[in-house]
């Protein structure tokens, strides 16, 4: 802040600082204002919204066992069944809505042939869920 000043040559030139008082005494009251004014500007409306309860109307997708075995042997869920049989229920399975799982089921001795025949076999009928049943080695 500037002082007067008992100096002759000093005391008429002019202050060049900026009186700070006013400008917080103005920011005080905007700040009181607004604290006063904010918790009135917070209206909540009363609504009478309707209790729901749901549940996802999910649909299981059922499973199919598809079994090879060594010798090429093919078994739709235990029922043995040829290439052409499995092929038209392959067709059939894909239309359905949801698809369902295809579980294969190939012994270790079995040729990948007769594995890679069903895969393609699911494939060209559109069938995407198809995955491998294995059991671990006992230890």
């Amino acid at each position: 802040m500037a002082f007067a000043s008992f100096d002759a040559q000093r005391g008429s030139a002019p202050t060049s600082e900026i009186n700070m008082v006013p400008l917080i005494d103005v920011m005080l009251v905007l700040l009181v204002i607004f604290i006063v004014t904010a918790p009135l500007l917070t209206n909540a409306v009363k609504l009478d919204l309707p209790k729901v309860d749901s549940t996802p109307n999910v649909a299981k997708a059922e499973k199919v066992e598809f079994a090879v075995t060594p010798s090429g042997q093919w078994f739709w869920n235990g029922e043995p069944v040829g290439r052409a049989e499995a092929q038209r229920r392959f067709a059939l399975e894909s239309r359905r809505f949801p698809q369902p799982e295809v579980h294969l089921r190939a012994d270790q001795e079995t040729p990948y042939r007769f594995v890679a025949q069903v895969l393609a076999d699911a494939s060209n009928a559109g069938l995407t869920k198809v995955g491998f049943v294995s059991e671990p080695e006992p230890r």
